[in-house]
């Protein structure tokens, strides 16, 4: 079987620990010659590196190489795939991203509302140079994304690299509400279904569940558990393993479903549907910002410090041998570094399907080119495909109601703006963008906030006139 090379973008990031892990436990299937880690912070990288030296030594020692490096030359030359995951501005823009809109009485999050729109503007230039320095090293490399906010992002690439087939955007929050939700259907997991769902990322619903060896929609299942079931949430346990804002959000989501159970809505919804809600639910002083800073942020890279440090991992706690005990790849073992399961499940997974043929399903972001007939065939849709060697195939989902037909339409003409206010440097557009989203809906309080974002992101934003 061929081994392929594949660059970790966003080596820094603190879910690139969970993805190194996930590559060794799959090494019999996706076998690897090289990793490589790039980021343009070497000294946040080398924290992460130094434990990636000690896990491939004594757990991967059949690949051949692994660098992490700031040169782009180096990085991207001659790879298979380019797994991406970058922040432009980092923890320290996402902090204005939530307070700002928070001051102003809106959404404060870091991908939906005004939060979103200025992540939003900061990563498009940002993922656009990204790819093209990817292309002019490896042209036939496959560049699979999750950097946020994956909608804008996806919008941008495609008027870009309109017939670049191989660049994929995805989220992996559906995954996680699947992972979460699908027991409810007489103890299933994500791996036993095929999930059905259509909108754009971070607004979207789920509309079927096939089981894979009956072809029975569970869905139904799911939903009255969840509409008459008090017990359902508390079987789930997800309280006793997440923090307060995920426990809250999941809660929601039950709510969500009572208010519109004719499908099961992706949790981002929350931010759209219930927006004064959202707004008293948070707290200015401790937004979801100063939870990973002092969470996940400082947990992971604490932790990759302490494998350096020691040098081994085998014969100490962290000894992925005691972890997984006797569970052979096969079962799809999780990386939980960063107490996320599914982030580094989804992506390695989908390159192996593009790498074995395997034409597996994914929801990945793809033009609409008629999968909903009655919305704009040039949207950027979430939707099922199956994915293989050629790429990505959207499944058809058909005419949607008229309820999410106005969602949809509505939050698509908000990140055409944002993205035509990005690559014409308009004023105008970024305000009329802000106006349209749902999370702020007043031209004086869009003004306000845009006017704030464009001082404090400094050159992180493009220039507006």
């Amino acid at each position: 079987m061929k081994k392929f090379s594949i660059s970790l973008v966003g080596g820094g990031s603190t879910y690139t620990p969970d993805m190194m892990e996930m590559l060794c436990l799959v090494k019999e299937k996706f076998p690897l010659k090289k990793i490589t880690m790039y980021d343009v912070n070497a000294e946040r990288q080398n924290v992460i590196g130094q434990y990636g030296e000690v896990l491939f030594r004594e757990f991967y020692p059949e690949l051949e190489e692994f660098v992490y490096t700031t040169d782009k030359e180096e990085a991207f030359t001659d790879i298979d795939f380019a797994l991406v995951q970058i922040r432009q501005g980092g923890l320290a823009m996402r902090e204005h991203d939530e307070k700002i809109p928070l001051k102003y009485g809106c959404v404060g999050q870091e991908t939906c509302g005004a939060g979103g729109f200025a992540y939003g503007m900061r990563s498009i230039g940002a993922i656009l140079d990204l790819i093209a320095d990817i292309r002019k090293y490896s042209k036939e490399a496959w560049i699979l994304n999750y950097s946020n906010p994956a909608a804008i992002v996806a919008e941008a690439t495609k008027r870009v690299f309109p017939d670049d087939k191989k660049v994929i955007h995805i989220c992996d929050m559906p995954i996680s509400i699947m992972d979460i939700y699908t027991p409810l259907a007489d103890g299933r997991t994500r791996h036993d279904v095929e999930p059905r769902y259509f909108g754009l990322n971070h607004f979207g619903w789920f509309t079927h569940l096939y089981d894979k060896k009956t072809g029975v929609d569970v869905l139904p299942i799911v939903r009255d558990r969840m509409l008459n079931d008090k017990n359902a949430a508390e079987e789930l346990g997800f309280t006793g393993k997440n923090d307060d804002y995920w426990n809250f959000t999941f809660n929601h989501l039950f709510q969500m479903v009572k208010d519109f159970p004719q499908s099961l809505p992706n949790t981002y919804m929350q931010y759209y549907l219930y927006p004064r809600r959202m707004v008293e639910h948070s707290d200015i002083s401790n937004t979801r910002y100063d939870e990973v800073k002092k969470g996940r942020e400082k947990r992971v890279l604490e932790f990759c410090k302490e494998i350096g440090r020691r040098g081994t991992m085998k014969g100490t706690p962290y000894d992925l041998t005691v972890k997984y005990g006797n569970d052979d790849a096969d079962n799809f073992q999780k990386a939980t570094i960063a107490h996320n399961d599914a982030h580094a499940t989804y992506i390695v997974e989908l390159a192996m399907s593009i790498a074995g043929n395997l034409n597996e399903v994914f929801l990945i972001m793809t033009k609409n080119n008629g999968i909903i007939p009655n919305i704009d065939s040039e949207m950027m849709l979430e939707v099922a495909c199956r994915v293989g060697a050629n790429g990505a195939e959207g499944l058809n989902v058909g005419p949607i109601a008229s309820f999410e037909k106005g969602l949809l339409e509505n939050q698509y003409a908000y990140e055409k703006l944002t993205v035509d206010a990005a690559m014409e440097g308009s004023y105008q557009k970024a305000l009329q963008a802000l106006v349209l989203n749902r999370c702020v809906n007043d031209a004086e309080t869009a003004r306000k906030i845009l006017n704030e974002f464009i001082t404090v992101n400094g050159d992180y934003f493009p220039k507006l006139i």
